[in-house]
């Protein structure tokens, strides 16, 4: 296998370990906080490698604030409605969910940029849509944390939410990447931003509405590890990816995620994920093929 495929199918693995170490946290870390680790420790990670890199003099103006818009939708926004959405739907659903974002995006560059959308592509949403119906809707067995029998309609919005923040942030991201800003850079400032945005809302009232109990040293160690293996490690595999090989086979094999995290589910739970599960991910996977790859 080559060297591209191999870190995209990496990267889709380290950001399943990420959603399962977020869903160890559910009703120990309140959403805010959990947002407010996880960005504190991206901004180190990526901040120290783009100084060892010296990708801030790759950054203007302009792409900085393409970068802080980028931030908003694509991290402040999608991030605490991702966390939210694990809590609410568990990590199999979310990371499902998740799939919409190539949908989504390719909505937003067909009525933003003009791009077009073509049968392919067209057949690929709908798989994807599919997918999820499947995966979510039908009725069989179910994980332990999130029966199939019950829909999870709040975290299922919140899912989409984030799907959508997702591609809009990557939508306003592009020129700013267009234009040869470094990637590590780009998201030490897309964290930074947003680590500050979470530390000021710390003065509010509505951000402890979720109370954690006492902090403890194995919820702060799942908090950062869920940063290290899925904004800094995930992402860092993927730009990898993307500098070797082809973009839409490397996008596809990333997006595995939905797949890759049915067996960890099934090993943390002990009970095997419903047969529609595993069809519904891997549809929503071929969908994701179908677009990427058009």
């Amino acid at each position: 296998m080559l060297i591209s495929e191999t870190l995209a199918i990496g990267a889709a693995f380290c950001i399943a370990v990420s959603g399962m170490l977020i869903a160890e946290l559910k009703g120990r870390v309140g959403v805010f906080r959990l947002a407010r680790w996880q960005m504190l420790a991206a901004l180190i990670m990526t901040g120290a490698v783009s100084l060892f890199l010296g990708g801030w003099r790759t950054l203007g103006l302009p792409q900085l604030g393409l970068l802080a818009a980028s931030s908003l939708f694509g991290i402040i926004i999608a991030s605490t409605t991702y966390f939210a959405a694990i809590y609410k739907a568990g990590p199999r659903n979310t990371a499902l969910l998740f799939s919409l974002t190539s949908p989504f995006a390719l909505t937003l560059g067909y009525v933003f940029l003009g791009e077009t959308i073509s049968r392919l592509q067209g057949l690929g949403v709908a798989l994807v849509l599919a997918g999820i119906v499947m995966a979510i809707g039908s009725p069989g067995r179910g994980t332990a944390r999130v029966p199939s029998a019950h829909v999870p309609w709040a975290g299922i919005a919140l899912g989409v939410v984030t799907a959508l923040g997702q591609a809009m942030g990557s939508l306003l991201a592009r020129p700013a990447m267009a234009a040869g800003v470094e990637p590590f850079t780009a998201m030490a400032v897309r964290s930074g931003l947003a680590a500050l945005v979470f530390v000021a809302l710390t003065v509010l009232p509505f951000t402890a509405i979720i109370r954690p109990h006492q902090l403890s040293y194995r919820d702060l160690s799942l908090g950062i590890g869920s940063a290290f293996f899925g904004t800094f490690l995930g992402m860092s595999l993927l730009m990898a990816a993307l500098a070797y090989g082809n973009v839409g086979i490397v996008s596809t094999l990333s997006s595995m995620t939905p797949v890759v995290i049915l067996p960890m589910v099934w090993a943390r739970t002990r009970v095997a994920p419903p047969a529609t599960a595993w069809i519904g991910a891997m549809l929503a996977v071929a969908g994701t093929g179908f677009i990427s790859l058009s």
